[in-house]
């Protein structure tokens, strides 16, 4: 019984005197704890309510003071087939500026700042997302600012005028920077769906920033920005309190550009075609200064993979974390990817490689794995052909510790990911507004759990039989014809044709 009482005090080095107290037995005279619980599995799940003009309100409850509530729409540059390339672009840049309540941007930050709060718009191939994390006090005052900047913008001839701006600027920015992945990105999705849905650039061309006024805006706006196509996603709320405020502003809210009924949405499903886009490019000058990045050459080679609405989608994500790679100076050991495959097989066995990096893009209906690889002009024959053995070495035999490592990693950045307000809600938003529905993180764990090499192999071959999507930036002068690149992947050890390395 002492062992567990306050003992003597003891005496300190700094002079005073503490008692020494037991870590294992409970305090004297303290009230027994009591542990927060949850009640039942529905503190986990995602709610979801679907009101009478067809929005749907999705919300996932979580401890803490601040929320974050955003409206995702089902409209991106994949729905542009009809209209001028480039209007979801402006959107993105037009965001947040002067409405039909608030006079300016600077109105709807001050009224932000005073739930300590932030907002932001992103917009992709087939989501735009308006989205503001602020106090959960202000949460109706953050719907009713969502509503109002989604459906009652002013779209001013001042405002259209400063966006034609910035977007000429970050297109000249996109041309100019040592970090070429989003142009490349942009290129191999071309490649690989060359003209249609997802294919079509995410990036306002130069040619069309004049041609976008708000009668063209509105016209795109009238179709897309329906009810039925949006999703009220909040994270750190009470979902019956953000389904009254949805109730209150948006529900039989009348947008700036009337309510006639739409006419022109693009239904269309992506049709993978393969191909190659190739731009010829000085890369010689990317970076200025006393050590500049040496001229290199980029090349993106991909195949299609799978939508994240079917089955594939976990054996092809476990794929790409087993995959891995990065740039040739990246920092850290094991827990960083070292033992990838890029790393192993390519990046630690050929120095002259500065990139190896694989990538997973999917969407509703396709779904797009590439690598990228970076080298020296003159390496880029060799550089292609390491990079075709990689697609073909899929299918082989998949080691039992390099399965289970990959599924561990993929399941550790899935959980670390989940930590994130604002990243719960972008994965609430987005799988509520593609299924109705979420599929909880223990729930996807379970799935990448299940994954065996069998899987592996079975999602390779079926990807190999597709035709390649090549994406090709810098000096080209040595780089293989999408023919023999064909070819290569055809083969079984992905060498280019013999008759190429003699006679090229």
């Amino acid at each position: 019984s002492r062992r567990c009482g306050l003992a003597a005090g003891r005496s300190y080095s700094g002079g005073g005197a503490y008692p020494s107290v037991s870590l294992t037995c409970p305090l004297p005279g303290v009230p027994k704890a009591v542990f927060a619980a949850t009640e039942g599995r529905e503190r986990f799940e995602t709610r979801v309510t679907v009101l009478e003009n067809g929005l749907r309100v999705a919300s996932q409850n979580k401890f803490g003071q601040f929320c974050t509530v955003g409206l995702l729409i089902n409209s991106g540059s994949r729905h542009e087939a009809k209209y001028l390339s480039g209007i979801s672009h402006f959107l993105e840049k037009l965001a947040f500026s002067s409405t039909a309540q608030f006079g300016s941007k600077d109105e709807i930050l001050l009224t932000l700042e005073k739930h300590g709060g932030i907002c932001d718009c992103q917009a992709s191939r087939d989501t735009i997302m308006y989205a503001v994390s602020a106090d959960a006090k202000g949460l109706d005052t953050v719907v009713n600012l969502l509503a109002d900047v989604a459906l009652q913008p002013r779209l001013s001839d001042e405002e259209i005028e400063m966006t034609r701006t910035a977007i000429r600027f970050e297109l000249e920015d996109l041309n100019m920077r040592p970090d070429p992945e989003p142009l490349l990105t942009e290129m191999i999705h071309a490649a690989a769906y060359r003209d249609n849905t997802v294919g079509l650039n995410r990036f306002c061309p130069v040619e069309n920033t004049d041609k976008i006024d708000r009668e063209v805006l509105h016209s795109y706006l009238r179709n897309y920005y329906t009810p039925d196509r949006m999703v009220l996603a909040g994270v750190g709320i009470e979902h019956e309190q953000l389904v009254e405020c949805a109730k209150k502003h948006l529900l039989g809210a009348e947008p700036v550009w009337g309510s006639g009924q739409t006419k022109d949405v693009d239904r269309s499903v992506a049709q993978y075609t393969g191909g190659i886009v190739k731009v010829e490019k000085d890369m010689s000058d990317v970076s200025l200064g006393p050590t500049p990045i040496p001229e290199l050459t980029h090349i993106m080679i991909g195949l299609e993979s799978s939508s994240f609405l079917e089955e594939d989608f976990i054996p092809f994500a476990v794929l790409n974390m087993m995959m891995g790679g990065g740039g040739s100076f990246s920092a850290g050991g094991p827990g960083k990817g070292m033992f990838t495959r890029l790393y192993l097989n390519v990046l630690n066995r050929h120095h002259w490689m500065y990139n190896a990096t694989s990538y997973h893009h999917s969407y509703e209906d396709t779904g797009l794995l590439c690598i990228h690889a970076s080298a020296d002009p003159k390496q880029v024959r060799e550089m292609v052909e390491i990079i075709t053995r990689e697609f073909i070495l899929m299918a082989g035999a998949v080691g039992e510790v390099e399965l289970e490592r990959a599924k561990t990693q993929l399941k550790s950045m899935l959980m670390m990911n989940l930590e994130s307000r604002p990243v719960i809600f972008e994965d609430v938003g987005r799988q509520v507004l593609a299924t109705n529905t979420r599929k909880l993180p223990h729930e996807l764990c379970a799935l990448i759990s299940q994954v065996k090499s069998s899987d592996i192999k079975r999602v390779v071959t079926k990807m190999l039989h597709k035709k390649p999507a090549v994406a090709a930036l810098g000096d080209l002068t040595d780089l293989p014809t999408y023919e023999h690149i064909q070819a290569a992947l055809s083969s079984k050890d992905g060498r280019l044709p013999r008759m190429y390395r003699l006679f090229r």
